[in-house]
């Protein structure tokens, strides 16, 4: 699906990012919050996850019935997720409901009235959502590498905070969290969608709030004290393994060979750990290997489900491949495939009106401009095998890893 892509600027301040469809019948709307749980305050990890679910339950206009009836009742969706370094808020519909998501999501997102008695009860909703995630050991996993990586900075915790934490968050805290971060200049809003520009700019406008200043987010610098392992014993019969390397940030040039090397190591069934260890070896049934990138540092994963028996030769296994890959890097082969497999997944990925704007949302957060899809994929496909293996040797180094496990008792 082919779009025109333009970044308009509201009288407010905001920047909207428009991805003109002509050929579509749908509208999709997004606000993005460069806010999440990095900048949770100290003692309240999940704070920003707790505002988002908060934002849903009533503004000066509408309850939280209401949001949902108007929004339901032609047909359309609303949706949100909290990441480490921003919140988003969307909706989607028909082309035909594109003031009605305007209406509602800016009244969600600039005019919510945190009501106190829905507080406790959707303490206990995000309560919930911790034990479920924490009685999964491979969700659970995410938590603790993240830890093993970047504790004691934000960064290293729960996205959702824990049972102890959410219990600090007060109705103060969350008018507070809001009121920094939801009327920020660099918030960024993104609309998809076979619009004009000025019929996209006139909605807007008659919602818009002033915009304030840019808050910064707390650095991340690494230390350079060992990084100790956060092991885990339960009743299970399985280890869940993971494995984090910390990087650079979603600036770096590099990113593109960092994100070629991810899919070589272990994403998809031709990838190099899928084949040696389940296929070749029988050591797993799911192993995976995915980036993260943030404004000042990222980090590349690795996952595996094991049997307790395989565990050691699993991990001398990863080992083998990291250091192949750092001191021989992939065959030409292995980096065409990887190519055209990002390339392929890229454009099926780019096929509907949201997916648009999502793209041009995350650009502006993360670039201050809008990438053509095209553009990027022409960039990965300059990327060589050298640099790729150059960047293996920079980030596979044993005093830059983080281990995570959780195993039988």
């Amino acid at each position: 699906m082919q779009a025109n892509y333009q970044i308009l600027r509201s009288s407010a301040g905001f920047r909207i990012g428009f991805a003109r469809l002509p050929e579509s019948e749908c509208a999709a709307v997004s606000i993005h919050i460069p806010a999440g749980s990095r900048d949770d305050p100290s003692g309240q990890a999940g704070l920003a996850h707790f505002v988002e679910h908060m934002i849903f339950k009533g503004t000066k206009k509408r309850d939280a019935r209401q949001i949902s009836i108007e929004t339901e009742d032609v047909g359309a969706s609303l949706n949100a997720c909290t990441s480490e370094d921003q919140t988003v808020y969307d909706a989607r519909g028909d082309a035909s409901t594109l003031p009605l998501l305007v209406d509602i999501l800016c009244d969600m997102v600039w005019h919510s009235t945190f009501p106190e008695d829905e507080i406790p009860l959707e303490r206990d909703v995000i309560a919930e959502e911790i034990v479920m995630y924490q009685e999964s050991p491979s969700d659970h996993i995410s938590d603790l590498v993240s830890k093993a990586l970047w504790s004691p900075h934000p960064l290293g915790e729960s996205v959702s905070g824990s049972l102890e934490s959410i219990k600090r968050i007060d109705r103060k805290a969350l008018q507070s969290f809001a009121k920094r971060h939801h009327f920020r200049e660099d918030v960024v809003i993104s609309v998809a969608g076979p619009f004009e520009e000025v019929e996209v700019l006139q909605l807007f406008e008659k919602h818009l709030p002033p915009s304030s200043p840019v808050i910064e987010s707390t650095v991340y610098q690494a230390g350079n004290t060992p990084r100790k392992p956060e092991i885990e014993g339960r009743d299970t019969q399985q280890v869940q393994l993971a494995l984090a390397y910390s990087c650079f940030g979603h600036h770096d040039p590099r990113r593109h060979a960092l994100r070629l090397l991810a899919m070589i190591l272990g994403e998809g069934a031709s990838s190099r750990l899928f084949q040696e260890l389940r296929e070749d070896r029988g050591l797993c049934y799911q192993v995976s290997c995915d980036v993260s990138l943030f404004e000042d540092t990222g980090a590349l994963e690795i996952h595996a489900g094991l049997d307790p028996a395989s565990r050691d030769e699993a991990l001398a296994c990863i080992y083998a491949q990291l250091a192949d890959l750092s001191n021989k890097g992939p065959s030409e082969a292995e980096l065409a495939r990887a190519k055209r497999l990002t390339a392929s997944s890229s454009r099926a990925a780019m096929e509907s009106t949201a997916a648009h704007a999502e793209w041009v949302g995350e650009c502006l957060i993360q670039h201050d401009r809008v990438i053509r899809p095209d553009e990027a994929l022409a960039l990965i496909d300059q990327v060589t095998a050298n640099e790729v293996r150059e960047i293996a040797a920079f980030v596979f180094q044993p005093n830059n890893e983080a281990l995570a496990e959780i195993r039988p008792a």
